[in-house]
């Protein structure tokens, strides 16, 4: 039997209990598909079941089970898109379960590399890799989503938030999202891109893991960068400063364009706004604001 880590029992017990059940019989499914045998603890990102296992020719590797969804349908063909040298490799996967079968990396990630302004410059210039590779058709795209994000926001911003400093922030990130819904991009983007979804690595220093896959422009995969490791922004002394340091080193790294970025980094701020609001939310996060004031206030 597998025992599924605590995190993912609180994270999914009341919303996929069935799919939980299941898991320890999906796991022996695959076990025996693959020929692998589980050679350490189980461990678990915000929504999957990962395991430590060997395969038959004694290689390590990582088994991944998730739940099929928008964001994880399409894993395996965005790794298997960009270059090997830049990502976690795939050795097999099952489309119709989002099953994975993944190249077993060293527990490290830019999370843990001591100087934040190191870790921010590696995570730019992994970010000039992947953005210059084109999306593979059937990916979904940008444009979709960020013309439902317009929709939705219109119809419940700024009234649902009761602070006037954030309604006004929400109303400039909307105006800003709707400037470039004619200019959505074509590149394979990450969309999840944050210190914690770099791995070190045996054959490279540093290879990207988990994305969730969308067809867009580059510059919408700027935003996770700035309200990570938050702590280390909080040290420097001045918050604002700070962010904005961390944006123009990742300007300056990839090249993207200014204009670009600030428009496309207001569409995902204003995707955690409608996230943070959709269910009756009034306030924001103060991590948040603080980024979307440094920027566009």
């Amino acid at each position: 039997m597998i025992e599924i880590p605590a995190k993912l029992l609180r994270n999914h017990s009341k919303t996929r209990p069935e799919w939980l059940a299941g898991l320890p019989a999906t796991a022996a499914r695959y076990l025996d598909e693959w020929r692998l045998t589980v050679d350490g603890e189980p461990m678990s990102g915000e929504a999957s079941l990962i395991l430590p296992v060997a395969r038959h020719d004694g290689t390590p590797a990582m088994l991944k089970l998730q739940l099929i969804d928008e964001e994880s349908a399409d894993e395996a063909l965005a790794l298997r898109t960009w270059n090997r040298d830049d990502v976690v490799e795939v050795y097999d996967d099952d489309p119709e379960t989002a099953t994975l079968l993944l190249e077993r990396l060293e527990p490290q990630t830019l999370e843990d590399l001591p100087d934040h302004v190191e870790a921010t410059r590696i995570l730019a210039e992994i970010l000039t890799h992947l953005m210059v590779v084109p999306a593979p058709p059937g990916i979904r795209t940008l444009a979709d989503l960020a013309n439902q994000m317009v929709a939705d926001a219109r119809g419940l911003l700024p009234a649902a938030l009761t602070d006037p400093d954030e309604r006004r922030v929400a109303e400039r990130c909307l105006a800003l999202t709707a400037d470039v819904l004619g200019e959505p991009g074509d590149r394979l983007l990450h969309w999840d891109l944050h210190y914690l979804n770099v791995m070190a690595g045996h054959r490279k220093p540093w290879l990207v893991i988990d994305p969730k896959p969308l067809a867009g422009d580059p510059a919408f995969d700027l935003f996770p960068v700035l309200w990570n490791r938050w702590d280390d922004l909080v040290a420097t002394g001045d918050i604002h400063q700070a962010i904005r340091d961390r944006y123009d080193l990742m300007l300056d790294v990839t090249g993207i364009d200014r204009h670009r970025a600030d428009h496309w980094t207001a569409a995902r701020v204003l995707q955690q706004i409608i996230w943070s609001t959709e269910d009756g939310g009034t306030r924001l996060d103060p991590e948040l604001v603080a980024v979307a004031m440094t920027l566009f206030s």
